[in-house]
C-alpha cells in the first residue's frame, strides 16, 4: 500500500518542512488543501517559475505530488458559474504541477431543492469539466461528503458522467458515519471509479466529529485494507485529519496502524 497525508495535518508548515516529515515518517506522498489558508503556499496565481520550483522540490523529496484537494462544488445553481471556472483554474494548476488528482465535492443540497435535478446539474458539471481534466492529465475525484456520502448516490452521478477524467475519493468514514453503508458494501459500489482513499479513526455520530487514533475508534480499517490488497489497489490512502494533534504525534503513529493491518493480513 502506499500512502499520504493531507496538508489540514500541519498546515502551519512550510512545503519544505511538509515533505520533510512525509519523508522522514515514510510516506509515500502528499496531498495539498489549496485554498484553506495552509502555509504549503501552493495556491491559485503562481508564476511558471514557482510552478516549476515546487515540482523541484517534490522530485528532490522523493514523495510524491498524489493529490491536490479544493472545496470546488456544484450542487447549487447559485454559485455554480464560479465554481466551474474556479475549477478549472485548479485543473490547470494541477496539470502544471504534476497531481494526478483534483480532488472537489458534490455540495450540499439546497433547502427545499430536488435530488434528482441536483443529481442532473452536478453530473451535467462534472461532464463539462471532463475533457479539460483529461487535456491536464489530471482526474477529477469526487468525495463521499456530505449528501453525497451515501455510495449508492455517488454511483450514480458517476454513472451518469461516465468518463475515465472523473473518478471518486472514497472517505471510509463518510460512507460508514453518514451513509450508513459498510466497508464491503461501499467498495463494492464505489470500485470501478475508485482512484482515492480517505482514512481517519473516530466516532460515528453524526452530530460531531472527533478523531480518534486508528484502532481506537468506532472505524475497523482492516476490511480496508483487505478489500484493496486483494485487487492490488495501486492509488493511495491518506490520512486526513483536520485540527488535531501535532503532526509529528499522530503522522508516524497512524502509518504504523495501516501498516500492522498490512502484516496482518
Amino acid at each position: 500500500m502506499k500512502y499520504s497525508f493531507v496538508s489540514f495535518s500541519c498546515p502551519d508548515a512550510d512545503l519544505s518542512t511538509l515533505l520533510a516529515m512525509a519523508s522522514e515518517f515514510g510516506y509515500d506522498g502528499a496531498e495539498i488543501r489549496s485554498g484553506a489558508g495552509h502555509r504549503h503556499g501552493i495556491e491559485l496565481g503562481l508564476s511558471p517559475e514557482a510552478i516549476a520550483d515546487i515540482r523541484q522540490r517534490f522530485a528532490a523529496s522523493g514523495v510524491f505530488p498524489i493529490c491536490l484537494s479544493v472545496s470546488c462544488h456544484y450542487s447549487d445553481s447559485a454559485t455554480l458559474a464560479s465554481n466551474l471556472e474556479e475549477t478549472r483554474s485548479y485543473l490547470r494548476l494541477a496539470g502544471a504541477l504534476g497531481f494526478p488528482l483534483l480532488r472537489v465535492f458534490c455540495g450540499v443540497l439546497p433547502e427545499g431543492s430536488d435530488r434528482s435535478r441536483v443529481r442532473e446539474q452536478i453530473a451535467a458539471s462534472l461532464s463539462e469539466l471532463a475533457p479539460l481534466a483529461a487535456e491536464s492529465n489530471v482526474v477529477l475525484a469526487v468525495e463521499t461528503h456530505d449528501d453525497w456520502s451515501d455510495p449508492r448516490e455517488m454511483a450514480s452521478v458517476l454513472s451518469a458522467v461516465n468518463h475515465p477524467a472523473v473518478g471518486v475519493v472514497w472517505d471510509v468514514m463518510h460512507t460508514l458515519r453518514g451513509g450508513k453503508t459498510s466497508m464491503e458494501e461501499a467498495y463494492r459500489i464505489l470500485k470501478p471509479w475508485l482512484r482515492h482513499v480517505h482514512i481517519h479513526d473516530g466516532l460515528l455520530d453524526p452530530s460531531r466529529l472527533a478523531f480518534r487514533p486508528i484502532g481506537q475508534g468506532e472505524i475497523d480499517h482492516r476490511p480496508v485494507v483487505r478489500l484493496l490488497a486483494n485487487d492490488r489497489y495501486e492509488g493511495f490512502l491518506s490520512g486526513e485529519w483536520l485540527d488535531w494533534e501535532d503532526p509529528e504525534v499522530h503522522l508516524p503513529r497512524e502509518l504504523s496502524a495501516m501498516r500492522q493491518y498490512e502484516r496482518e493480513l
